[in-house]
């Protein structure tokens, strides 16, 4: 089978497993922080809500992923497989990071995702709070980038 260069495994209809993969590859890509590469997840035309701002569209996905990361600084991710079903997945997150008067917050969220049948996601529904927490109260603290493979889950930090 010839895979389209616009295409990104595993593709739905997802498995627990499959599901768990893609999960954790979104989470790869933003502790990278590289909002040219994170957009390439995305289709041509997708369609996100994200606290009060809608960006539809690969470049207005690159411009939210500037902004978010040049005030949310430090970002550290952890997402968690929810639920699945056919081309869709929830997962629930948290991440903590800190703002440019060096106050901490962690982040705690959820979202519903759709993907195309070439595991392209067209549509992200985030839902975010903000909690500030004292940096004494970060749990996130690997290096910069992805979260090594022995780190504890949200489940093991009991949030």
């Amino acid at each position: 089978m010839t895979i389209p260069v616009e295409s990104r495994p595993p593709f739905p209809p997802f498995t627990r497993e499959t599901a768990t993969q893609k999960v954790r590859a979104a989470e790869d890509g933003w502790n990278n922080r590289n909002p040219e590469k994170v957009a390439l997840a995305y289709t041509i035309d997708s369609q996100w809500r994200n606290r009060a701002e809608f960006p539809v569209g690969r470049y207005q996905i690159i411009e939210f992923l500037k902004r978010k990361w040049a005030t949310e600084l430090e970002y550290r991710l952890i997402k968690e497989l929810w639920a699945f079903d056919g081309n869709r997945i929830a997962v629930r997150f948290a991440y903590e990071w800190h703002n440019d008067k060096d106050e901490w917050f962690r982040s705690y969220g959820n979202e519903n995702w759709e993907f195309t049948e070439l595991g392209l996601m067209q549509k992200r529904y985030a839902s975010i709070n903000d909690l500030h927490i004292k940096e004494s109260e970060r749990l996130f603290h690997w290096p910069q980038g992805r979260r090594p493979d022995d780190h504890p889950g949200l489940s093991e930090l009991g949030l």
